[in-house]
């Protein structure tokens, strides 16, 4: 069997540059060695009520960062979720594998639905499941994932582990993590602490993916920091992380190993690391920006490859679907002549 990626994004809108560090140009990079499939997520968006007007135009800018950032639609698969019915069949038939108890220590859970646990949707507390057969329905091998989804990836090895011990069979291959580059996990610039993030109320918190050269510099010389001089090591960081942050983030676009960002700045002040971040940051990200506000303009191009991506993804799902429905026992009945 050929090694296969699925990896997902949620439609969030108002993409930001922890959205593409995180996930969207790792995936340009995996789809030179693996056969891959990125999806926009919306069936996940909704466990959240989400405008049904801002869900669809959320939707093609996901897909059109994708085309933007350099993934060959042609040779692999961008589709939304919700268009392939295969995702939410097989997520009811691993909701009867799943167990409660596994659900209930996934933290995400904890943090999203906070004290009034009792008022979040069922789709909440059970998308661990969905998430397990975006995966599990195209058998892929590999996940590309962050640091705040390894618990996930982990429910989907225990569910398809339980599947094939329960059934006697070896219908699923039990996923492996990808864990790749620097800065992974963006925080933000207004806070270290907290993960970068469209719903923080302050805009200076984000880099948008349609901010120009002027607000990029901006934001990044308003970025919080402490007062001492950036340190020598990896180890210096540890109570630092303004200074982790930004030297992640530079790291990352600058295409260096984050032991050569700290010995690039060691000694200096904050203000010699914001300079060559910003000049870095715009260099990075303007040919992209430019072809992802031409992409938005041409919605029918951006539709017209999702379409296609689905026709595909279909293809691929439905005879895993059958396959999991037979080895379950439903019965597929045969019209009679």
């Amino acid at each position: 069997m050929s090694e296969r990626v699925f990896s997902g994004v949620q439609p969030t809108g108002n993409l930001h540059l922890g959205n593409y560090l995180g996930a969207i140009r790792n995936w340009v990079t995996l789809q030179n060695t693996y056969e891959c499939l990125f999806c926009v997520v919306d069936l996940h968006a909704v466990t959240v009520w989400q405008d049904p007007a801002k869900l669809r135009s959320s939707t093609r800018e996901v897909a059109a960062a994708m085309l933007a950032a350099g993934i060959d639609s042609e040779k692999h698969i961008i589709f939304n979720q919700s268009q392939v019915s295969g995702h939410a069949e097989l997520a009811w038939l691993l909701n009867c594998v799943a167990r409660m108890g596994w659900l209930g220590r996934m933290t995400q859970f904890k943090e999203k639905a906070g004290k009034d646990r009792e008022a979040a949707s069922v789709g909440l507390f059970a998308y661990p499941n969905l998430m397990a057969a975006d995966i599990l329905l195209y058998k892929g091998t590999h996940v590309p994932v962050g640091e705040d989804q390894k618990q996930h990836l982990e429910l989907a090895r225990d569910i398809a582990a339980k599947f094939n011990n329960d059934f006697g069979t070896e219908t699923f291959p039990l996923p492996e993590p990808l864990i790749l580059g620097t800065a992974t996990r963006v925080m933000s610039l207004k806070d270290g602490t907290r993960k970068m993030s469209k719903s923080e109320p302050s805009d200076l918190s984000r880099i948008n993916m349609t901010d120009d050269a002027d607000t990029i510099a901006r934001k990044i010389k308003k970025a919080k920091t402490d007062p001492d001089f950036l340190p020598d090591s990896i180890k210096g960081l540890e109570s630092r992380p303004e200074a982790r942050n930004l030297l992640g983030i530079y790291a990352a676009l600058a295409d260096v190993s984050m032991e050569a960002a700290v010995a690039t700045f060691a000694g200096q002040q904050f203000s010699v690391l914001k300079d060559q971040l910003s000049d870095v940051a715009v260099a990075h990200l303007a040919p992209m920006q430019d072809e992802y506000r031409r992409l938005l303009a041409d919605k029918g191009h951006v539709d017209s490859v999702l379409s296609k991506g689905v026709e595909r993804a279909r293809t691929l799902a439905a005879p895993v679907l059958r396959e999991v429905q037979d080895v379950m026992g439903f019965l597929h009945a045969k019209p009679s002549r």
